[in-house]
């Protein structure tokens, strides 16, 4: 339950006089006409307008061939002379996983290397499925995706690929790419 506020003690004469002279003379404050402001315009999404604008600059000179990437930007292959249910399996997950290099933060020269060197390796090890952590390239701006490039054109020309494919959303996505490396004898 609230207690009820407390009257305010009341100010003597003494005390008034005593803060005045303190003080000195007080005069009420008055307050004064409100200004009339004319009404403010609707703003203007200006930084929208530009961002707009470089997307249009930045189309127009892209040095990326869209026709280079497949529909979806998922990257697909089977080399000739395999069924096609070999890659319509790996495209499901099928295949486990046995080892995965992360590409990300990688120039195309260091990339090369390392993709080389590890499928090298893999086959060596006699691994079947490999993944290829490229990244989707977001960050490349007008160049396009460089690494997932990269990845495309080098599996592409190996033997020891029987194929590949952009790996399932809930293992990268087509960030990633799941690589089928032919048995060894």
């Amino acid at each position: 339950m609230r207690k009820p506020p407390r009257p305010s003690p009341a100010v003597s004469d003494a005390d008034r006089a005593l803060f005045e002279e303190a003080i000195g003379p007080v005069r009420r404050h008055v307050a004064a006409e409100p200004l009339h402001e004319a009404p403010r315009p609707a703003p203007e999404p200006r930084q929208f307008e530009l961002d707009e604008a470089r997307v249009l600059d930045e189309l127009m000179t892209m040095r990326i061939d869209p026709a280079e990437m497949e529909v979806g930007e998922e990257l697909s292959y089977l080399r000739e002379g395999y069924r096609p249910d070999v890659l319509k399996r790996l495209k499901r997950g099928s295949y486990s996983v046995q080892d995965e290099i992360d590409l990300h933060q990688m120039t195309a020269d260091v990339a090369r290397a390392a993709i080389s060197g590890f499928l090298a390796e893999a086959h060596q090890r006699g691994l079947h499925c490999v993944k290829l952590i490229h990244g989707k390239g977001l960050r490349s701006r007008a160049a396009g995706p460089v690494i997932k490039r990269l990845v495309d054109r080098m599996l592409r020309q190996r033997d020891d690929v029987v194929a590949f494919a952009s790996a399932r959303a809930e293992q990268g996505g087509t960030g990633a790419a799941l690589v089928l490396l032919r048995l060894r004898k």
